[in-house]
């Protein structure tokens, strides 16, 4: 099983290694090392190992390149201007140093007279030449950073490189505008290679070309491999990585070379899997795994999880909101944060990644609206712990922005919300809004708008148990669980490995390791 991230905090791959896993298969799961040197723990009976992905191949040719016609003094890159400027700041430090023992010395008396009055002398005048050295590499940075940015946001040059190679090699173009890609194939295949899977289990765009390639070898050398392939977004719809405009057209001319590669693909939604059947003009529909949470992947020995209203000192009585998932500029958290002085009284709960610059802006923003107080940042919780950690709030809301990848699916955070038996708030993206509107379950808001969003929570506020109690629908909450896209995961894979050996029962007691009905990779 390959993913392109940590693994840790990505629960649709947590869930899915482990039920396999616990479904009979021998799994491992390939992620990616934030480190320099790889680790691996497990993860219930699945295996994880995370790689270290160096990516040298991730800077584009230019960023090498100095623009001597335009901005003749800028630096060139490499790090050269991030040292000058700490180099200036240390002769900076030092003279201020200097300064302060000078005044110490005249202050015993050590030093007076003409020489004290040549000593203050010199150091202003290496004061003034370290202020003046300071502006000329201020100045030499500011045109390097110009040259980056001039470079980096879709410049007219950046298009038409972009236009020509994919005109010159289709869809075999993105070797040429996203090289970065390749980091991802030295770093994995070998390992793939070393492991000889007997099914590659490839998690969204990146770890699909992987997955492809490691099944092609294996079929050179007359091992069969069956590949599936899992959309967790639809490409073409979401909001680009990267500022430049190579990232999309290479990502998806990418996903179109190998897609033809997968003997299954599984996806998020109905509606992804509409949509991908017609982008990749796939043979079958994508089968459907909802992001469901998996309240039963509690380890045996867990502690219990934490309680929201205590991490955040909320009283039981103090209404109090929940966001809990990525934290990022589409995902609409400015809207909760404007939103807070016209709520008096209400306290939000974002359980994210507290060490993201755009979280610590939204920290900022509170504090200058003079709300700081009511605004709590939060870490992530395992993911078995979500759902009660998730239940000591009164609204859970999903304030995402209106890009065409957010209106196709009810995402992770809807169903947590859901069996932690929240009443919800959702901006008007088609899929989550029209599921709300006819469950009773929320009210639904226009995106980005404040006003709204406000009038959304205080009626949600005002009669709590009415949207509650659209939860006791029969079988509502039951068709959103986990089980349920465990075991439809579990057809895929025996569809694809026949003959693999029978699933061996959880509580088996065996004097030997059980035959593993298939490796899984």
């Amino acid at each position: 099983m390959l993913v392109d991230n940590k693994v840790e905090g990505d629960s649709r791959v947590q869930k899915i290694a482990r039920s396999a896993a616990e479904a009979g298969w021998d799994v491992t799961l390939l992620g990616r090392s934030p480190e320099e040197v790889g680790r691996s723990w497990r993860l219930g009976a699945a295996e994880v190992r995370l790689l270290p992905v160096p990516n040298p191949l991730d800077r584009r040719r230019h960023e090498f390149r100095r623009a001597w016609l335009r901005w003749p003094l800028a630096y060139r890159p490499g790090g050269i201007a991030e040292q000058r400027a700490q180099w200036v700041r240390a002769w900076q430090a030092d003279l201020t140093f200097r300064s302060a023992l000078l005044e110490r010395r005249a202050a015993s008396g050590e030093l007076g007279g003409a020489a004290l009055r040549r000593a203050r002398q010199a150091l202003r005048l290496h004061g003034l030449a370290a202020r003046l050295l300071g502006r000329w590499v201020w100045l030499r940075t500011k045109m390097m950073n110009r040259v980056r940015y001039g470079r980096k946001f879709r410049s007219p040059w950046d298009r038409a490189y972009t236009l020509f190679w994919q005109l010159v090699r289709g869809d075999r173009a993105w070797r040429r505008l996203e090289p970065g890609l390749w980091d991802y194939e030295l770093a994995y295949g070998p390992e793939v290679d070393r492991l000889r899977p007997d099914l590659i289990h490839a998690h969204d765009f990146r770890m699909l070309g992987v997955g492809a390639r490691a099944k092609v070898r294996a079929a050179a050398e007359g091992r069969p491999v069956a590949l599936v392939w899992d959309a967790h977004e639809f490409l073409p719809g979401i909001k680009p990585w990267r500022d430049h405009a190579r990232w999309l057209p290479a990502h998806r001319a990418h996903e179109r070379e190998y897609a033809p590669y997968a003997d299954a693909v599984l996806t998020v939604s109905a509606d992804l899997a509409a949509l991908l059947r017609r982008e990749h003009r796939l043979p079958a529909t994508p089968a459907v795994l909802l992001n469901a949470p998996a309240v039963e992947h509690r380890p045996a020995d867990a502690t219990p999880p934490p309680d929201l209203r205590v991490e955040c000192g909320v009283g039981p009585d103090e209404p109090l909101l929940v966001y809990s998932g990525a934290a990022a500029p589409q995902r609409g958290l400015d809207t909760l944060v404007e939103a807070l002085p016209r709520l008096p009284g209400v306290h939000v709960a974002l359980v994210v990644n507290p060490a993201l610059r755009y979280v610590e802006r939204l920290a900022d923003r509170a504090a200058r609206l003079g709300v700081a107080d009511r605004l709590h940042v939060l870490p992530y919780v395992p993911h078995w712990q979500v759902v009660p950690f998730l239940s000591g709030a009164d609204v859970g809301v999903i304030p995402i922005h209106l890009w065409p990848n957010h209106e196709i699916a009810l995402i992770t955070k809807f169903f947590e919300y859901a069996h932690a038996r929240l009443p919800v708030v959702v901006s008007d993206v088609r899929t989550m809004a029209a599921t709300v509107r006819e469950t009773g379950q929320g009210e639904v808001f226009r995106a980005g708008e404040v006003d709204d969003f406000v009038r959304a929570v205080t009626a949600v506020l005002a009669d709590p148990a009415r949207y509650r109690a659209a939860y006791d629908r029969p079988g509502l909450l039951a068709g959103w669980t986990w089980q349920a896209q465990a075991e439809a995961l579990d057809t895929v894979y025996r569809r694809l490995l026949p003959d693999a050996a029978p699933p061996v029962a959880p509580d088996t007691v065996a004097p030997d390791p059980p035959t593993p009905r298939g490796a899984l990779r």
